[in-house]
Protein backbone atom coordinates (compact mmCIF):
# COMPACT_ATOMS: atom_id res chain seq x y z
CA UNK A 1 0.00 0.00 0.00
CA UNK A 2 2.83 2.20 1.02
CA UNK A 3 4.24 2.06 -2.32
CA UNK A 4 1.26 2.32 -4.56
CA UNK A 5 0.98 5.62 -2.44
CA UNK A 6 4.13 6.92 -3.06
CA UNK A 7 3.89 6.26 -6.96
CA UNK A 8 0.62 7.59 -7.05
CA UNK A 9 2.42 10.85 -5.67
CA UNK A 10 4.93 10.76 -8.36
CA UNK A 11 2.49 10.12 -11.43
CA UNK A 12 0.70 13.08 -9.89
CA UNK A 13 3.59 15.12 -10.81
CA UNK A 14 4.52 13.43 -14.35
CA UNK A 15 0.70 14.35 -15.34
CA UNK A 16 0.96 17.96 -14.18
CA UNK A 17 4.35 18.33 -16.57
CA UNK A 18 2.58 16.98 -19.32
CA UNK A 19 -0.83 19.32 -18.80
CA UNK A 20 1.28 22.24 -18.60
CA UNK A 21 3.14 21.21 -21.68
CA UNK A 22 0.05 21.05 -23.30
CA UNK A 23 -1.15 23.95 -22.75
CA UNK A 24 2.15 25.83 -23.80
CA UNK A 25 1.77 24.39 -27.28
CA UNK A 26 -1.18 26.50 -27.88
CA UNK A 27 0.10 30.00 -29.39
CA UNK A 28 -3.00 31.68 -28.16
CA UNK A 29 -2.06 30.22 -24.76
CA UNK A 30 1.75 31.30 -24.94
CA UNK A 31 0.76 34.64 -25.73
CA UNK A 32 -1.75 35.32 -22.81
CA UNK A 33 1.29 34.31 -20.24
CA UNK A 34 3.88 36.63 -22.05
CA UNK A 35 1.41 39.44 -20.91
CA UNK A 36 1.21 40.52 -17.33
CA UNK A 37 -2.12 43.25 -17.61
CA UNK A 38 -4.74 41.70 -19.12
CA UNK A 39 -8.31 42.84 -20.09
CA UNK A 40 -11.33 40.99 -18.42
CA UNK A 41 -12.23 39.08 -22.02
CA UNK A 42 -8.20 37.93 -21.15
CA UNK A 43 -8.45 36.60 -17.98
CA UNK A 44 -11.74 35.07 -18.86
CA UNK A 45 -10.40 33.32 -21.81
CA UNK A 46 -6.91 32.12 -19.71
CA UNK A 47 -9.60 30.48 -16.71
CA UNK A 48 -11.73 28.91 -20.12
CA UNK A 49 -8.03 27.19 -20.72
CA UNK A 50 -7.22 26.20 -17.68
CA UNK A 51 -10.78 25.20 -16.74
CA UNK A 52 -10.95 22.98 -19.68
CA UNK A 53 -7.50 21.34 -19.38
CA UNK A 54 -7.45 20.66 -15.47
CA UNK A 55 -11.78 20.18 -15.40
CA UNK A 56 -10.59 17.33 -17.75
CA UNK A 57 -8.02 15.69 -15.19
CA UNK A 58 -10.51 15.92 -12.23
CA UNK A 59 -13.13 14.16 -14.97
CA UNK A 60 -10.73 11.51 -15.38
CA UNK A 61 -10.57 10.69 -11.82
CA UNK A 62 -14.37 10.62 -11.12
CA UNK A 63 -15.03 8.64 -13.97
CA UNK A 64 -12.13 6.13 -13.71
CA UNK A 65 -12.82 5.56 -10.08
CA UNK A 66 -9.26 4.63 -9.85
CA UNK A 67 -6.83 6.92 -11.16
CA UNK A 68 -6.35 9.46 -8.27
CA UNK A 69 -2.89 10.74 -9.37
CA UNK A 70 -4.85 12.72 -12.77
CA UNK A 71 -6.62 14.65 -10.39
CA UNK A 72 -5.17 18.73 -10.42
CA UNK A 73 -7.95 20.34 -9.49
CA UNK A 74 -6.48 22.29 -6.56
CA UNK A 75 -3.52 22.77 -8.20
CA UNK A 76 -4.85 24.52 -11.49
CA UNK A 77 -7.37 26.88 -9.52
CA UNK A 78 -4.31 27.97 -7.34
CA UNK A 79 -2.33 28.95 -10.54
CA UNK A 80 -5.15 30.36 -12.47
CA UNK A 81 -5.59 32.95 -9.69
CA UNK A 82 -1.66 33.65 -9.21
CA UNK A 83 -1.14 33.37 -13.28
CA UNK A 84 -4.48 35.51 -13.81
CA UNK A 85 -5.58 37.38 -11.04
CA UNK A 86 -9.41 37.16 -8.93
CA UNK A 87 -11.53 36.46 -11.62
CA UNK A 88 -8.89 33.93 -13.21
CA UNK A 89 -8.90 32.00 -10.02
CA UNK A 90 -12.73 32.12 -8.83
CA UNK A 91 -14.01 31.10 -12.41
CA UNK A 92 -11.54 28.16 -12.94
CA UNK A 93 -12.26 27.22 -9.48
CA UNK A 94 -15.58 26.77 -10.41
CA UNK A 95 -15.37 25.52 -13.62
CA UNK A 96 -12.94 23.01 -12.33
CA UNK A 97 -15.12 22.05 -9.43
CA UNK A 98 -18.06 21.10 -11.85
CA UNK A 99 -17.35 17.24 -12.28
CA UNK A 100 -16.58 16.82 -8.71
CA UNK A 101 -19.88 18.35 -7.92
CA UNK A 102 -21.61 15.88 -10.35
CA UNK A 103 -20.14 12.93 -8.59
CA UNK A 104 -21.83 14.59 -4.91
CA UNK A 105 -18.43 16.07 -4.04
CA UNK A 106 -20.01 18.93 -2.97
CA UNK A 107 -17.00 20.47 -1.07
CA UNK A 108 -15.27 21.35 -4.35
CA UNK A 109 -16.69 23.96 -5.91
CA UNK A 110 -16.97 26.75 -2.57
CA UNK A 111 -13.21 24.70 -2.30
CA UNK A 112 -11.62 25.12 -5.34
CA UNK A 113 -13.35 28.68 -5.69
CA UNK A 114 -11.57 29.96 -2.73
CA UNK A 115 -8.19 28.58 -3.45
CA UNK A 116 -8.19 30.47 -6.93
CA UNK A 117 -9.06 33.27 -4.68
CA UNK A 118 -6.27 33.01 -2.85
CA UNK A 119 -4.27 32.90 -6.00
CA UNK A 120 -5.49 36.46 -6.72
CA UNK A 121 -4.83 37.34 -3.36
CA UNK A 122 -1.42 36.12 -3.76
CA UNK A 123 -0.64 37.73 -7.22
CA UNK A 124 -1.76 41.10 -5.83
CA UNK A 125 0.95 40.96 -3.37
CA UNK A 126 3.98 40.54 -5.69
CA UNK A 127 6.08 43.67 -6.34
CA UNK A 128 6.73 42.78 -9.44
CA UNK A 129 4.65 40.14 -11.88
CA UNK A 130 8.00 38.64 -12.80
CA UNK A 131 8.74 37.40 -9.05
CA UNK A 132 6.13 34.93 -9.84
CA UNK A 133 7.98 33.09 -12.57
CA UNK A 134 10.87 32.85 -9.80
CA UNK A 135 9.34 31.06 -8.01
CA UNK A 136 11.51 28.28 -6.06
CA UNK A 137 10.55 25.00 -4.27
CA UNK A 138 12.82 24.92 -2.01
CA UNK A 139 12.57 26.47 0.99
CA UNK A 140 16.05 26.55 1.83
CA UNK A 141 16.85 28.68 -1.23
CA UNK A 142 14.41 31.13 -0.07
CA UNK A 143 15.25 31.81 3.38
CA UNK A 144 18.90 31.79 1.82
CA UNK A 145 17.80 34.57 -0.46
CA UNK A 146 15.81 36.56 2.08
CA UNK A 147 19.12 37.09 4.06
CA UNK A 148 21.23 37.30 0.98
CA UNK A 149 19.45 40.03 -0.75
CA UNK A 150 19.82 42.51 1.63
CA UNK A 151 18.36 45.86 -0.70
CA UNK A 152 14.92 44.05 -1.46
CA UNK A 153 13.32 42.14 1.16
CA UNK A 154 9.74 42.42 -0.69
CA UNK A 155 11.17 40.04 -3.39
CA UNK A 156 12.05 37.19 -1.45
CA UNK A 157 9.39 37.58 1.02
CA UNK A 158 6.58 36.96 -1.66
CA UNK A 159 8.95 33.60 -2.83
CA UNK A 160 8.01 32.72 1.20
CA UNK A 161 4.21 34.09 0.88
CA UNK A 162 3.93 32.18 -2.70
CA UNK A 163 5.73 28.80 -0.61
CA UNK A 164 2.96 29.19 2.27
CA UNK A 165 -0.04 30.10 0.22
CA UNK A 166 0.62 26.63 -1.72
CA UNK A 167 1.10 24.76 1.56
CA UNK A 168 -2.05 26.35 2.83
CA UNK A 169 -4.13 25.36 0.58
CA UNK A 170 -3.27 22.05 0.81
CA UNK A 171 -3.32 22.05 4.44
CA UNK A 172 -6.95 23.41 4.35
CA UNK A 173 -7.88 20.62 1.63
CA UNK A 174 -6.56 18.04 4.17
CA UNK A 175 -8.55 19.86 7.66
CA UNK A 176 -11.30 19.67 5.50
CA UNK A 177 -11.12 16.40 4.36
CA UNK A 178 -10.36 15.10 8.14
CA UNK A 179 -13.76 16.37 9.36
CA UNK A 180 -15.97 15.58 6.41
CA UNK A 181 -15.31 12.41 4.30
CA UNK A 182 -14.18 11.42 0.59
CA UNK A 183 -17.57 11.59 -0.38
CA UNK A 184 -17.71 15.19 0.20
CA UNK A 185 -14.33 16.41 -1.14
CA UNK A 186 -11.39 14.34 -2.92
CA UNK A 187 -7.87 14.52 -1.85
CA UNK A 188 -4.68 12.27 -1.25
CA UNK A 189 -3.65 11.30 2.16
CA UNK A 190 -2.01 7.92 3.46
CA UNK A 191 -4.33 5.26 3.69
CA UNK A 192 -2.43 3.07 6.52
CA UNK A 193 -2.86 3.22 10.46
CA UNK A 194 -0.53 5.62 11.59
CA UNK A 195 1.05 6.68 8.49
CA UNK A 196 4.61 8.15 8.90
CA UNK A 197 5.03 12.08 9.14
CA UNK A 198 7.32 11.75 6.09
CA UNK A 199 4.52 9.94 3.85
CA UNK A 200 2.36 13.32 5.30
CA UNK A 201 4.61 15.62 4.27
CA UNK A 202 5.09 13.79 0.98
CA UNK A 203 1.49 15.24 -0.08
CA UNK A 204 2.38 18.00 0.66
CA UNK A 205 5.21 18.62 -1.15
CA UNK A 206 3.60 16.98 -4.17
CA UNK A 207 1.24 19.65 -3.97
CA UNK A 208 4.33 22.06 -4.35
CA UNK A 209 6.07 20.87 -6.99
CA UNK A 210 2.47 20.54 -8.83
CA UNK A 211 2.09 24.06 -9.35
CA UNK A 212 6.10 24.97 -9.20
CA UNK A 213 6.36 23.14 -12.36
CA UNK A 214 3.88 24.25 -14.63
CA UNK A 215 5.58 27.98 -13.50
CA UNK A 216 9.08 26.71 -14.40
CA UNK A 217 7.80 24.92 -18.31
CA UNK A 218 5.78 28.07 -18.98
CA UNK A 219 8.52 30.31 -17.94
CA UNK A 220 10.91 28.48 -20.32
CA UNK A 221 8.32 28.24 -22.87
CA UNK A 222 8.21 32.33 -22.30
CA UNK A 223 12.00 32.66 -22.02
CA UNK A 224 12.47 31.00 -25.49
CA UNK A 225 9.68 33.65 -27.01
CA UNK A 226 11.20 36.83 -25.41
CA UNK A 227 14.87 35.94 -27.13
CA UNK A 228 13.16 35.35 -30.58
CA UNK A 229 11.41 38.34 -30.20
CA UNK A 230 14.91 40.24 -29.17
CA UNK A 231 16.69 38.36 -31.77
CA UNK A 232 13.96 40.01 -34.22
CA UNK A 233 14.50 43.80 -32.79
CA UNK A 234 18.60 43.11 -32.53
CA UNK A 235 18.09 42.45 -36.40
CA UNK A 236 15.69 44.78 -37.55
CA UNK A 237 18.00 47.44 -36.09
CA UNK A 238 21.12 45.91 -37.37
CA UNK A 239 18.95 45.94 -40.73
CA UNK A 240 18.21 50.01 -40.24
CA UNK A 241 21.71 51.12 -38.98
CA UNK A 242 23.28 49.32 -42.04
CA UNK A 243 20.77 51.57 -44.03
CA UNK A 244 21.53 55.03 -41.98
CA UNK A 245 25.33 54.22 -43.44
CA UNK A 246 24.21 54.16 -46.66
CA UNK A 247 22.32 57.17 -47.05
CA UNK A 248 24.30 59.46 -45.59
CA UNK A 249 27.23 58.38 -47.50
CA UNK A 250 25.42 58.95 -50.85
CA UNK A 251 24.05 62.25 -49.68
CA UNK A 252 27.69 63.65 -48.76
CA UNK A 253 28.86 62.84 -52.02
CA UNK A 254 25.35 64.94 -53.70
CA UNK A 255 26.26 67.24 -51.51
CA UNK A 256 29.69 67.88 -52.63
CA UNK A 257 29.06 67.84 -56.31
CA UNK A 258 26.28 70.72 -55.58
CA UNK A 259 28.51 72.56 -54.13
CA UNK A 260 31.08 72.93 -56.87
CA UNK A 261 28.57 73.71 -59.24
CA UNK A 262 26.48 76.38 -57.50
CA UNK A 263 29.51 79.14 -58.61
CA UNK A 264 30.19 77.65 -62.21
CA UNK A 265 27.01 76.52 -63.41
CA UNK A 266 24.07 77.78 -61.21
CA UNK A 267 21.29 75.92 -63.08
CA UNK A 268 22.35 72.57 -63.17
CA UNK A 269 23.39 73.24 -59.36
CA UNK A 270 19.53 73.52 -59.13
CA UNK A 271 18.51 70.60 -61.62
CA UNK A 272 20.67 68.28 -58.85
CA UNK A 273 18.88 70.22 -55.62
CA UNK A 274 15.87 69.24 -57.38
CA UNK A 275 16.36 65.75 -58.27
CA UNK A 276 17.93 65.55 -54.61
CA UNK A 277 14.80 66.62 -53.26
CA UNK A 278 13.19 64.11 -55.00
CA UNK A 279 15.05 61.45 -53.94
CA UNK A 280 15.22 62.06 -49.99
CA UNK A 281 11.37 62.70 -50.16
CA UNK A 282 11.14 58.71 -51.68
CA UNK A 283 13.56 58.35 -48.30
CA UNK A 284 11.34 59.91 -45.86
CA UNK A 285 8.36 58.02 -47.12
CA UNK A 286 9.96 54.57 -47.28
CA UNK A 287 10.39 52.63 -43.93
CA UNK A 288 9.69 49.18 -45.57
CA UNK A 289 12.75 46.87 -46.01
CA UNK A 290 11.50 46.34 -48.86
CA UNK A 291 10.16 47.78 -52.38
CA UNK A 292 9.06 47.06 -56.05
CA UNK A 293 11.95 47.11 -58.53
CA UNK A 294 9.71 49.31 -60.75
CA UNK A 295 10.00 51.83 -57.45
CA UNK A 296 13.83 51.37 -56.96
CA UNK A 297 14.66 51.81 -60.54
CA UNK A 298 12.99 55.00 -60.81
CA UNK A 299 15.27 56.29 -57.76
CA UNK A 300 18.40 55.01 -59.40
CA UNK A 301 17.09 57.21 -62.54
CA UNK A 302 16.58 60.36 -60.18
CA UNK A 303 20.31 59.37 -58.69
CA UNK A 304 21.95 59.23 -62.19
CA UNK A 305 20.21 62.67 -63.46
CA UNK A 306 22.25 63.70 -60.60
CA UNK A 307 25.48 61.88 -61.31
CA UNK A 308 25.37 62.76 -65.29
CA UNK A 309 25.23 66.54 -64.27
CA UNK A 310 28.74 66.06 -62.67
CA UNK A 311 30.21 63.33 -65.30
CA UNK A 312 28.59 64.81 -68.57
CA UNK A 313 28.47 62.40 -71.64
CA UNK A 314 31.32 59.84 -70.11
CA UNK A 315 28.41 58.34 -67.91
CA UNK A 316 26.31 56.37 -69.72
CA UNK A 317 23.38 53.44 -68.39
CA UNK A 318 21.67 50.97 -69.67
CA UNK A 319 18.84 49.37 -68.70
CA UNK A 320 17.79 45.19 -69.52
CA UNK A 321 15.13 44.73 -67.62
CA UNK A 322 12.33 42.02 -68.19
CA UNK A 323 8.98 43.23 -67.28
CA UNK A 324 7.65 40.31 -64.82
CA UNK A 325 10.68 41.33 -62.44
CA UNK A 326 9.20 44.80 -62.19
CA UNK A 327 6.56 43.64 -59.62
CA UNK A 328 8.94 41.88 -57.81
CA UNK A 329 10.11 43.15 -54.61
CA UNK A 330 13.86 43.95 -53.64
CA UNK A 331 15.69 45.47 -50.37
CA UNK A 332 15.15 49.03 -50.68
CA UNK A 333 18.06 51.12 -51.65
CA UNK A 334 19.99 47.62 -52.96
CA UNK A 335 20.94 49.14 -56.09
CA UNK A 336 22.35 52.75 -55.39
CA UNK A 337 25.31 51.67 -53.67
CA UNK A 338 26.20 49.46 -56.42
CA UNK A 339 25.68 52.26 -59.06
CA UNK A 340 27.83 54.37 -56.62
CA UNK A 341 30.63 52.21 -56.57
CA UNK A 342 30.92 51.69 -60.33
CA UNK A 343 30.70 54.86 -60.97
CA UNK A 344 33.42 56.14 -58.24
CA UNK A 345 35.67 53.21 -58.69
CA UNK A 346 35.17 51.95 -62.19
CA UNK A 347 34.56 54.81 -63.79
CA UNK A 348 35.40 58.37 -62.60
CA UNK A 349 39.04 57.22 -63.27
CA UNK A 350 38.53 56.89 -67.16
CA UNK A 351 38.90 59.82 -69.12
CA UNK A 352 36.64 58.51 -71.93
CA UNK A 353 34.30 57.48 -68.80
CA UNK A 354 32.46 54.44 -69.38
CA UNK A 355 28.82 52.39 -69.61
CA UNK A 356 26.97 50.82 -66.25
CA UNK A 357 25.03 48.03 -67.60
CA UNK A 358 22.11 47.10 -65.15
CA UNK A 359 19.60 43.56 -65.67
CA UNK A 360 17.01 42.02 -63.88
CA UNK A 361 16.05 38.49 -64.80
CA UNK A 362 13.45 35.80 -63.63
CA UNK A 363 15.04 32.40 -63.51
CA UNK A 364 13.44 29.27 -61.80
CA UNK A 365 11.01 31.58 -59.34
CA UNK A 366 14.18 33.59 -58.21
CA UNK A 367 15.35 37.27 -59.17
CA UNK A 368 18.58 37.94 -60.71
CA UNK A 369 20.11 41.47 -60.70
CA UNK A 370 23.58 42.26 -62.04
CA UNK A 371 25.47 45.68 -62.06
CA UNK A 372 28.09 45.67 -64.63
CA UNK A 373 30.98 48.73 -65.59
CA UNK A 374 33.30 48.94 -68.56
CA UNK A 375 35.74 50.57 -65.83
CA UNK A 376 39.44 50.02 -64.56
CA UNK A 377 38.54 46.75 -62.73
CA UNK A 378 39.49 45.27 -59.35
CA UNK A 379 43.25 44.09 -58.90
CA UNK A 380 42.67 40.35 -57.88
CA UNK A 381 44.18 40.93 -54.46
CA UNK A 382 41.04 43.18 -53.33
CA UNK A 383 38.67 41.19 -55.17
CA UNK A 384 38.94 38.67 -52.43
CA UNK A 385 38.22 40.90 -49.63
CA UNK A 386 35.64 43.57 -51.35
CA UNK A 387 32.90 41.86 -49.88
CA UNK A 388 34.24 42.33 -46.22
CA UNK A 389 35.11 46.18 -46.69
CA UNK A 390 33.68 49.46 -47.46
CA UNK A 391 30.76 50.91 -47.57
CA UNK A 392 28.50 50.12 -50.46
CA UNK A 393 29.33 46.63 -51.35
CA UNK A 394 30.00 45.43 -47.32
CA UNK A 395 26.40 46.62 -46.30
CA UNK A 396 24.27 45.42 -49.27
CA UNK A 397 25.57 41.72 -48.37
CA UNK A 398 25.08 42.59 -44.68
CA UNK A 399 21.40 43.38 -45.49
CA UNK A 400 20.67 40.89 -47.61
CA UNK A 401 22.33 38.05 -45.43
CA UNK A 402 20.29 39.49 -42.23
CA UNK A 403 16.98 39.62 -44.48
CA UNK A 404 17.60 36.14 -46.25
CA UNK A 405 19.75 34.78 -43.85
CA UNK A 406 21.89 31.80 -46.78
CA UNK A 407 19.24 32.26 -49.35
CA UNK A 408 21.10 34.13 -51.40
CA UNK A 409 23.77 34.89 -53.46
CA UNK A 410 26.04 37.36 -54.06
CA UNK A 411 28.93 37.50 -56.52
CA UNK A 412 31.63 39.99 -57.53
CA UNK A 413 33.85 39.38 -61.21
CA UNK A 414 36.42 41.46 -62.10
CA UNK A 415 39.50 41.78 -64.26
CA UNK A 416 41.50 44.51 -64.48
CA UNK A 417 41.43 46.98 -67.38
CA UNK A 418 37.64 45.43 -68.40
CA UNK A 419 35.38 46.21 -65.96
CA UNK A 420 33.43 44.76 -62.92
CA UNK A 421 30.52 42.74 -62.75
CA UNK A 422 28.40 42.47 -59.51
CA UNK A 423 25.52 39.61 -59.13
CA UNK A 424 22.71 39.46 -56.97
CA UNK A 425 20.12 36.69 -56.75
CA UNK A 426 17.12 36.66 -54.21
CA UNK A 427 13.96 34.25 -53.98
CA UNK A 428 10.93 35.72 -55.87
CA UNK A 429 8.74 38.11 -53.36
CA UNK A 430 5.97 39.72 -55.55
CA UNK A 431 4.14 43.22 -54.08
CA UNK A 432 0.52 41.14 -53.76
CA UNK A 433 2.78 38.77 -51.03
CA UNK A 434 2.57 40.74 -47.23
CA UNK A 435 6.32 41.43 -46.47
CA UNK A 436 6.95 42.18 -42.45
CA UNK A 437 8.98 45.36 -42.68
Amino acid sequence: MREVYLVTLLVKLGVVACLASFLVRSSAVKRMLMQESRTLGQRLRLALWFSVVFAASVATRVVSKSYDAVDLGLEGSLLAGILGGYVSGLVSGILISIPAVFNGEHLAMPLLAGIGLVGGMVRDCAPDPEEIWRFSPFFDLNIYRFFKESRDHRRTAFQLLLLAAILFAEFFRQTLGYFFTTRQLFFLYPKWDSPHPLAIMAVYATTLFAVSLPLKIWNNARSEKKLEDQQRLLMQARLQALTSQINPHFLFNTLNSVSSLIRTNPQQARTMVLKLSNILRRLLRKHDNFAALRDELSFIDDYLAIEVVRFGEKLRFEKEVEPATLDMLVPSMLLQPLIENSIKHGLSSKIEGGTIRLTARRVDARLQLTVEDDGVGIPEAELATLLERGIGVTNVNERLKVLFQSDYRMWIDSQPGHGTRIGIEVPELNTNVAVVS
